[in-house]
C-alpha cells in the first residue's frame, strides 16, 4: 500500500523540482524595500476558474510582522466587498478613511481579499489562510455569486452544484502539481475548446439561465452554510473578531436579469398570464392602478414565479406607495431571477442563522442591507446606492464604509487611544481617497460601457439610467477646469503626504494626472507605485503605455513586455505592445503581439483593426481591407474600421463604397476631424459640393487650423460661384 504513495510523491516532487504547475495558496512573500511582505498570488484562483477566465485579487502587500499597535483587518467577499468597478473608492477605503481620521495615532490595516466572481469555495482557503496573519477583526460581505460562482448552479466554470465534498476533493487535488498536471491532461482529452476564451463578464453567462424551482438551487444552499460555517469557524479560532453582514442589492431600480417561472406551468397558463401583463401595462400607462394590481394578481395566479411578473406588480404597488407589498413582490423578482447575480432572500436568512449560531464565539452580526434601505422611504434600496445591480455608486461605498466603521469602532481594543474626532462628512472622506471630479468622470465613464453590454443592456430601465449617468458626466466635465485642476492636485499632495505608503491613493493620482494632461507626471508616479507594489502588473502597464503615447518606445515595451509577463492573459497590454513594436516597424514583432491578444479574444474588432494597420504598413492592402471587414462584421459601431477602410476603397476606386464607410465612421463619432475631411474629400470628387462644404466646415470647427481643408473649402466656394456664373 506505501508503494503507490512514495511514487506519487516522488511524481510529485520531481514536477515541483522541474518548475511545473501553479503555487495554489493566496498569499507569497515577496521583499519590497527591504522588508518582507505578504502580496496577493495570481494564481491561486486556477483551481476554481478555467485558465483562460480566471480572476485574480486586487494587489495588497501586508507585513509579514504585524507593527505593534496596528489593527490588521481582513475583508471577505466577492466583487461588491472588492469595490468594484474601482477598489479605491469601495466601502472598504471609505471605511479606512474613518478609521484613520477617528484614531489617528493607530495604524489601520486594511487587507481586502475579495475579487470578482468568486464566492463562497473560493472564500474558504483564503480565510483559513488569513487565520494564520493575525487578523484582529474580520469583515464578511459575501452572497452575491453563489449561483454563478465557481460550482453555482448558473454556473459557466465547471460543474454545476455539485455536493461539497466533491468540490473540497477536486480543489484539495489541485493544490498538488500532480493534480494540476491531471486536469490539464483532462482538459487536452476532452478535447477541444473552452466554450470562452477569456474572461467576458456577466454576458458569459447569459446562456446559463436557471428556473427558480431548479433542485440545484438547494444544493447551494447547503453548501454556502456549510462554507460560512467553515469561515467563520477559521476566524473564531485565530482569536479575531467578526462582522458578519447581511448583503444589500438593488431590489428596487433593478429588473430581473431574466425570467423563466417554474416549469410546472402549463404553456397555456404562461401565454395567458403574458396576454394578462400586457393588459396591466396599458392600465398602468393610464394611470389606473388599481386596475393594474387586480391583473398583475391575477397574472402571479397562473405564474407565480414570474421574476418579470413580481418585478412590474412590485413597480405598481410602488408607485400606489404601498411600501410593505412592494418590498415583498420585488424581493421575490430577485429571488426567481433566472440569472441569479444578486443575493437572495434565502442566503440573507441563513447569513442571520449563522451568525445566530456563532453570537457566543465572538461573531458581530450586521444587518447591511436593513441598514443602507432604512436610510430610504421605502425601505428598499436603488440607484440611490447601487449602479447597477450590486456594485455601490460613490455615495453607497461612503455609507456602508461609516457603518462599518462604526461597528468596528465597538470592536476595537480598550487600550487604543480615542481621539474624540467625529466621524467624516461625505465630501471630507473623498477628499482623503483622492476623489477628484476626473477620477469620478472615469468610473463613470467605465459604468457606462458597462452598461451597454449584455445583460445590463436589456434591462427594461436601462436607457433611462444610461441617460442619468451622461447627464451626471455631463455636469462633471462642467466643473474641469484650470482652476479646479489646480485645487484637485493640491488635495492630493496633501492626502499623499498624509499617506505616503498609499499607493492606491497614488494610483489615483497618477489617473488624475493622466486625465489633466501631464502625462510624464502621471509616468513617474506610476514608476513609484511599481516600486511600492512590484508583484503587480498595473503600474508597469500605465506606465508603459503613456511612454509610448510620448513616442519613448524602448522604455514603454520594457515595462509592457514586464506587465504581460507578469500578467500573461493581459489582452490590453499585449496590443499596447503591438502598437509600440509596429510604430517602430517591428511589423512582425507586432503582428505575434496582437495574435496573442486575439486568442484571448478572438471577437475583439479593435484587434482586427490593428492588424490591418500593420497589413498596411507592408503594403498589403487586399488583407487590410479583409480585416477592416472583418471588425465591422464583429462590431459595426467600430468607426475606426470603418474609417480606414474607406480610405482603402478610395486608392482601390471604389467611391461610391467609401463614401457610405467614412459616412458611417462620421455618424459613429462626429468629434474626429479627419473623418469630415476625407468623406469631404469623396463628396467633392462625386460632385456633390455642398454635402462636401458642409463636412470642410465641420472639419475646420473641429480643427481650426487645419490647412487643407481651408484650402478645399475655397476650392469649393470657388467651384460653386463657376457653377453658378
Amino acid at each position: 500500500m506505501a508503494f503507490p504513495f512514495v511514487v506519487v510523491c516522488f511524481f510529485e516532487t520531481g514536477l515541483r523540482l522541474g518548475g511545473y504547475g501553479f503555487d495554489p495558496h493566496f498569499f507569497k512573500r515577496m521583499k519590497i524595500g527591504g522588508e518582507e511582505f505578504f502580496v496577493q498570488n495570481d494564481s491561486f484562483s486556477y483551481r476554481f476558474f478555467p485558465p483562460e477566465a480566471a480572476r485574480n485579487p486586487g494587489a495588497f502587500r501586508m507585513k509579514c510582522v504585524k507593527p505593534p499597535g496596528s489593527v490588521r483587518i481582513f475583508i471577505f467577499g466577492e466583487s461588491a466587498a472588492m469595490g468594484d468597478p474601482e477598489p479605491a473608492y469601495g466601502p472598504a477605503r471609505y471605511m479606512q478613511a474613518q478609521l484613520q481620521a477617528k484614531f489617528p495615532d493607530t495604524q489601520f490595516e486594511v487587507i481586502n481579499t475579495a475579487f470578482t466572481a468568486i464566492n463562497s469555495h473560493v472564500i474558504v482557503p483564503i480565510a483559513r489562510e488569513c487565520a494564520r496573519h493575525e487578523g484582529d477583526i474580520w469583515i464578511i460581505y459575501m452572497g452575491n455569486n453563489e449561483m454563478v460562482g465557481p460550482f453555482g448552479a448558473a454556473t459557466v466554470f465547471g460543474r454545476r452544484a455539485p455536493p461539497l465534498p466533491y468540490v473540497r476533493l477536486l480543489t484539495a487535488v489541485q493544490s498538488t502539481r500532480t493534480g494540476q498536471l491531471l486536469a490539464a491532461l483532462s482538459r487536452k482529452l476532452h478535447g477541444g475548446a473552452a466554450p470562452f476564451t477569456s474572461w467576458g463578464g456577466m454576458e458569459m453567462f447569459m446562456n446559463n439561465q436557471i428556473p427558480p424551482d431548479s433542485p440545484l438551487k438547494e444544493n447551494v444552499y447547503r453548501n454556502f452554510d456549510q462554507n460560512l460555517d467553515d469561515i467563520l469557524q477559521a476566524g473564531v479560532g485565530a482569536g479575531a473578531k467578526i462582522l458578519l453582514n447581511t448583503v444589500a442589492v438593488n431590489l428596487r431600480d433593478c429588473p430581473p436579469f431574466a425570467s423563466m417561472g417554474a416549469k410546472t406551468v402549463s404553456p397555456s397558463d404562461r401565454a395567458q398570464a403574458q396576454d394578462t401583463l400586457a393588459r396591466a401595462e396599458q392600465l398602468q400607462a393610464k394611470g389606473d392602478l388599481a386596475g393594474t394590481e387586480k391583473l398583475y394578481q391575477q397574472a402571479l395566479a397562473m405564474e407565480p414565479a414570474s421574476a418579470a411578473l413580481r418585478y412590474g406588480f412590485g413597480q405598481c404597488l410602488l408607485s400606489d406607495k404601498q411600501f410593505g407589498p412592494a418590498r415583498e413582490q420585488l424581493q421575490l423578482a430577485c429571488d426567481d431571477d433566472a440569472l441569479p447575480f444578486r443575493t437572495d432572500s434565502r442566503i440573507n436568512k441563513d447569513i442571520r442563522a449563522a451568525a445566530e449560531r456563532f453570537s457566543n464565539l465572538g461573531v458581530v452580526f450586521f444587518d447591511a442591507a436593513g441598514a443602507l434601505a432604512s436610510e430610504n422611504s421605502d425601505d428598499l434600496c436603488g440607484d440611490e446606492t447601487f449602479y447597477e445591480h450590486v456594485h455601490f455608486d460613490f455615495p453607497g461605498s461612503y455609507r456602508l464604509g461609516l457603518a462599518w466603521a462604526q461597528q468596528v469602532e465597538k470592536m476595537l481594543p480598550g487600550d487604543i487611544v480615542r481621539a474624540g474626532n467625529g466621524w467624516l462628512s461625505e465630501k471630507d472622506c473623498d477628499d482623503a481617497l483622492g476623489l477628484s471630479d476626473w477620477n469620478r468622470t472615469a468610473v463613470l465613464e467605465h459604468m457606462l460601457q458597462r452598461m451597454q453590454s449584455p445583460p445590463l443592456d436589456g434591462q427594461s430601465n436601462n436607457s433611462g439610467r444610461m441617460e442619468k449617468l451622461q447627464a451626471r458626466l455631463d455636469q462633471l466635465r462642467e466643473r474641469m477646469n484650470p482652476s479646479t485642476a489646480a485645487e484637485a492636485k493640491a488635495n492630493f499632495l496633501k492626502q499623499i503626504a498624509r499617506q505616503p505608503d498609499d499607493y492606491l491613493l497614488q494610483e489615483n493620482f497618477a489617473l488624475f494626472l493622466q486625465a489633466t494632461g501631464d502625462l510624464s507626471g502621471s509616468i513617474a508616479e506610476w514608476k513609484g507605485i511599481h516600486q511600492m507594489i512590484p508583484q503587480d502588473y498595473f503600474p508597469l502597464f500605465q506606465a508603459g503605455r503613456l511612454l509610448g503615447a510620448q513616442q519613448d518606445w524602448a522604455e514603454g515595451a520594457a515595462d509592457l513586455r514586464a506587465a504581460v509577463k507578469i500578467h500573461p492573459s493581459l489582452t490590453d497590454g499585449w496590443i499596447e505592445l503591438g502598437n509600440i513594436l509596429a510604430a517602430q516597424k517591428d511589423y512582425s514583432g507586432a503582428l505575434k503581439c496582437y495574435q496573442t491578444a486575439l486568442e484571448q479574444r478572438p471577437t475583439d474588432a479593435s484587434i482586427f483593426v490593428q492588424i490591418g494597420g500593420v497589413d498596411l504598413a507592408a503594403n498589403d492592402h487586399v488583407s487590410a481591407i479583409d480585416n477592416y471587414r472583418h471588425a465591422i462584421q464583429l462590431n459595426p459601431a467600430n468607426w475606426e474600421a470603418h474609417y480606414e477602410l474607406g480610405g482603402e476603397l478610395d486608392l482601390a476606386g471604389k467611391l461610391n463604397d467609401a463614401v457610405g464607410q467614412f459616412a458611417e465612421a462620421v455618424r459613429l463619432n462626429p468629434n474626429f476631424s479627419r473623418a469630415h475631411f476625407n468623406y469631404g474629400v469623396l463628396l467633392a470628387k462625386l460632385g456633390r459640393l455642398d454635402d462636401a462644404q458642409h463636412e470642410f466646415q465641420e472639419t475646420l470647427r473641429l480643427e481650426p487650423g487645419y490647412k487643407n481643408a481651408a484650402d478645399d473649402l475655397a476650392k469649393i466656394a470657388y467651384l460653386k460661384q463657376q457653377n453658378r456664373n
